[in-house]
């Protein structure tokens, strides 16, 4: 199984004590206050080294902010007692960026956190990859071309950047073989009309450099986005190269071409009638503070559920803002919805789970 990470599915069939109270809580406010989320995304920072010719959060201008990090301890500490198992590192910048970022992936790790990246890995500092391989179960790298030239032309940064990344995940490899640590190593390619030729020479040079997988997904189209370049990608043309990329797979290396995610974006798939994930089992953390219900909308105020800064993470979580939430997502419309968005598998599994067809108990 190439995919054995479920990369192109979900995983939150692996929690379903959390599943079931949601089955329970989803009509009782009393007893929604209390169900946290498994996973939170949190933006250290606003302000990005790159400029990615596709990049979904444009809109958001890159601002010169960052969460204050004795209060970010502070609500990590909180979470880690409220039941929230994982943390990915991300956002609308580059987390790397963010100089404190090393004590927050050693507190996670000291709590009781799991925590990865995301992360265009250009701004590694040495040391600190130390930390970040030996603490985070995964690091996963967006590296959208297969050049130095098609990398510059993507990330729109010099031809140098290329070299540097491909060598800083050579680092991370070698980190964790001579120290023997589990950190799952990965590349990944956003495949665009201005990519796809290259994408091949990319599953070469991650395969060189010692990563576990390389990722291929489409574009999907954010409704905020300054970029319309890519909105209407035809993908079909692009699924020859599952095969073809499958060429470099061995023990030791996986390629993971998101036929799901593709195929969804082709055939546009009859969808769930309703977002139950939104704002029950995920949260995002912008870096000005703000805890959001759902990456799609972020800095809009109906999914607007408060900040770090001014409170607590459960008084956040157990407070109005996050009801009324509650209450506007039971009449949203999915079509209004980023096709593809990150709880989109889990939304097909959750509203089966909450509309069984017939014969059920024929297991």
């Amino acid at each position: 199984m190439n995919d054995k990470f479920r990369i192109d599915s979900h995983k939150l069939m692996f929690h379903p004590r959390r599943v079931a109270d949601w089955l329970e809580a989803r009509n009782n406010p009393e007893l929604a206050k209390k169900l946290y989320p498994i996973y939170v995304e949190i933006s250290p920072v606003g302000f990005c080294n790159h400029r990615c010719t596709f990049c979904a959060r444009d809109f958001m201008e890159y601002k010169k902010r960052q969460l204050d990090p004795g209060i970010l301890k502070k609500r990590l500490n909180e979470m880690a007692g409220l039941g929230i198992k994982s943390v990915m590192f991300a956002g609308e910048g580059e987390p790397l960026l963010y100089k404190e970022l090393p004590e927050m992936i050693e507190l996670c790790a000291q709590i009781g956190i799991d925590t990865s990246l995301t992360t265009n890995f250009a701004a590694l500092d040495k040391d600190a990859a130390h930390i970040y391989v030996k603490n985070c179960k995964w690091i996963k790298v967006s590296v959208n071309a297969g050049t130095a030239e098609n990398y510059s032309q993507i990330h729109r940064v010099s031809e140098n950047e290329f070299h540097k990344v491909i060598e800083n995940i050579k680092y991370a490899v070698e980190t964790r073989k001579s120290n023997n640590y589990k950190c799952t190593i990965g590349g990944q390619l956003l495949l665009v009309d201005d990519n796809y030729h290259t994408a091949a020479a990319l599953a070469g040079k991650l395969k060189e450099a010692g990563a576990d997988y390389f990722v291929v997904k489409p574009y999907s189209h954010h409704h905020e986005s300054i970029t319309e370049v890519y909105k209407n990608v035809d993908y079909s043309k692009f699924l020859y190269l599952k095969d073809e990329l499958a060429k470099y797979d061995d023990s030791n290396f996986k390629t993971i071409f998101r036929s799901n995610t593709f195929n969804k974006l082709i055939e546009t798939p009859q969808r769930y009638k309703m977002c139950n994930s939104v704002p029950f089992f995920w949260a995002y953390i912008i870096s000005d503070g703000k805890v959001s219900g759902c990456s799609t909308f972020l800095e809009n105020e109906t999914f607007d559920l408060g900040n770090i800064h001014n409170n607590s993470f459960s008084e956040i979580w157990e407070g109005e803002r996050r009801q009324n939430c509650i209450n506007y997502m039971k009449s949203f419309d999915v079509k209004n919805c980023r096709l593809n968005c990150r709880m989109d598998e889990i939304n097909y599994y959750l509203w089966e789970l909450a509309n069984p067809g017939g014969h059920v108990n024929f297991i």
